[in-house]
Order: structure tokens, then C-alpha cells, then sequence
């Protein structure tokens, strides 16, 4: 028996680097928790073409939204962990660890790092019907009708949803959260005028903001958007201390072999690094990130650490 374990042991170690360097021979799937036209969707359609030209093979993006993130990432989270099944997922991820305690999965426990792809700061937009048009004007609205004003999001536990939760616990605002099953959702009617306000990413909302469509009242990052210069952050605008932003990276079934994680991570890195790529992104107001899977599993587990203090000083819940 110990020779046989042995034997095994060494096909194994064998085996694994020729894996890696024949990976991939077939399509790999891409799911995408999130509904068709948000941020985590075009970026994963932009990294699954990219792929596709490195590798040799189809990468095909799979919406599939639904219960904050839930749906989608548990799908995954069942799948063969053979590198054909992979997770775009984003900060809602690790809010989800604190904010939803019954979820079918642990991040950490049932995924591994593949890395990082951007980041941007999100928009603190109105529409036009709101009469404020400073953050300071939007607070002193806010409070003069409790629970009137409404705020959308894309569900429950999404960098929309957090920000506006913090900004309600640290501005002391009382504002109607509602949720949508995806961010276009909540765009539409945001611009509709359903909705009073919304944090949406910068890369998606900048636009209509320069054409009128809304009115631009801060963005959340630490120091102003390069995309909107003249917007101020809501730490200077009167929250101070304010900070949240929308992240987005590559995830995999748990046990999925090392050299195919690092063979995928080598080929993230060159896509987002490229000068091209990295000037695109800049228009946009999102910044190629570039880690390591080890790095990449240590900035996972202090953003869960993060957001969980934010929930608690929130008080946000998983169905408000």
C-alpha cells in the first residue's frame, strides 16, 4: 500500500505541470453572478475574448444573477474544480461573508484565488428632479423627509448597496433602500426618475452625468476621479473619513489544480498590464490591480475583515 501511494503521489506531481500546459482543451465557462450590462459583466466579457486569444479556446461568459450574488457563485461553487468553471466576482463576495449568513458556500473555504482585475470609485448621483445639488444640500433633504428618498442598488450586499448603507449610518440620513436583481435595473430607473439617487460605479455613470441625465454629487474614493475632476469626494464634501469603491477579480472551485490557477493568473496579468489596456481602463476611472494568487487570497480575506466591521457600523441587513 505504501508503494502504491507513492506511485501515486509521483503521477500526480507529474501529471499536475502537463495539466497546466496543455490547460485549456476545451471551453471554459465564466460565470457571472451578476446581471448583463453592470461593470462585472463587461469586464468579463473584455477578460474572456483576451483569453480566448491567449489560450486557444472559447471562454463564454454565463449570466446568472440572482439572491445578491448567490445563484451564480454557488453554481460555481458545485462545479468540477478542473479550471472550466470559473467566478467573476467582486466585492459583494466578501460583504456576503458578514452580511449573508446562510449562503450554501464560504468564499474561502470553497474558492481559490485566480486575481485581481480593477477597481474604480463609485458616483453619488441624483436625478434631476432632486433639488440638492451639493452632498450637503442632499443631507439636509434627506433629513428634512425620513424615509421619502429612495436609493437603488443592485441587491443586497453589492458595492452599491454598502455604500449607500454607509453613507446613510455615517451622514445620519434615513433614505428607502431598493434593491434590483441587476445594476441596469437600477440605472433605468434611477434615469427614469423612480428612484431619487443611486452610487453607481464611475465607469458606467460618468457618462450620463456629463450629459445631464443626472446630477453628480460625489464620488467615493479617497481623492477625486481623474474621470470627473471637478466632482468632489464625499470625505471632503461633508462625510469625512468616506470610502468605498467597486472591485472585481477571478475565482475558482477550491481544489483546482495549483499550475492551472497560476498558469490563469499569469494570463490575467498580462491582459490588465498591458499599456493599452491600463490607458482604456484610465478614461473609464477603473485601475488595473495585479497580484499573485497567494497576494490576491491575502487581499481577500482582509477586505472579508473590512467589510464586516462596515456591516456591523451599518447595520445593513441582507433583506432591507
Amino acid at each position: 500500500m505504501k508503494l502504491l501511494a507513492v506511485l501515486v503521489a509521483a503521477v500526480a506531481s507529474i501529471a499536475a505541470p502537463a495539466q497546466a500546459q496543455d490547460y485549456p482543451t476545451r471551453p471554459v465557462r465564466v460565470i457571472v453572478p451578476f446581471a448583463a450590462g453592470g461593470p462585472a459583466d463587461v469586464y468579463a466579457r473584455f477578460l474572456a475574448q483576451r483569453l480566448q486569444e491567449a489560450l486557444g479556446q472559447p471562454f463564454v461568459v454565463d449570466n446568472r444573477p440572482g439572491g445578491g450574488s448567490v445563484i451564480g457563485t454557488d453554481a460555481v461553487a458545485k462545479s468540477a474544480p478542473d479550471g472550466y468553471t470559473l467566478l467573476m466576482m467582486s466585492n459583494t463576495h466578501t460583504v456576503n461573508e458578514s452580511l449573508m449568513q446562510s449562503k450554501p458556500y464560504q468564499l474561502m473555504r470553497d474558492f481559490v484565488g485566480v486575481a485581481p482585475v480593477n477597481y474604480s470609485d463609485l458616483l453619488l448621483v441624483v436625478h434631476p428632479s432632486v433639488k440638492a445639488n451639493t452632498l450637503q444640500e442632499l443631507i439636509a433633504e434627506a433629513k428634512a423627509q425620513p424615509g421619502r428618498m429612495s436609493y437603488a442598488s443592485s441587491g443586497p450586499g453589492t458595492p452599491y448597496h454598502m455604500a449607500g448603507e454607509l453613507f446613510k449610518a455615517m451622514a445620519g440620513v434615513d433614505i428607502l433602500h431598493v434593491p434590483y436583481k441587476g445594476s441596469a435595473g437600477a440605472r433605468t430607473d434611477l434615469l427614469g426618475g423612480q428612484v431619487q439617487m443611486m452610487f453607481d460605479a464611475v465607469t458606467v455613470m460618468a457618462q450620463h452625468a456629463r450629459e445631464g441625465k443626472v446630477k453628480a454629487i460625489a464620488t467615493s474614493g479617497t481623492a477625486r476621479s481623474t474621470v470627473l475632476p471637478n466632482v468632489p469626494t464625499l470625505a471632503e464634501a461633508g462625510v469625512p473619513g468616506y470610502e468605498a469603491t467597486i472591485w472585481l477579480g477571478v475565482m475558482a472551485p477550491k481544489a483546482t489544480p495549483a499550475p492551472v490557477v497560476s498558469k490563469l493568473n499569469a494570463e490575467i496579468v498580462k491582459i490588465v498590464s498591458q499599456p493599452q489596456v491600463r490607458d482604456d481602463w484610465g478614461r473609464q476611472g477603473a485601475t488595473a490591480m495585479t497580484m499573485s494568487p497567494s497576494e490576491f487570497e491575502k487581499y481577500l480575506n482582509a477586505d472579508i475583515v473590512k467589510w464586516e466591521r462596515i456591516v456591523k457600523l451599518s447595520g445593513a441587513k441582507p433583506d432591507q
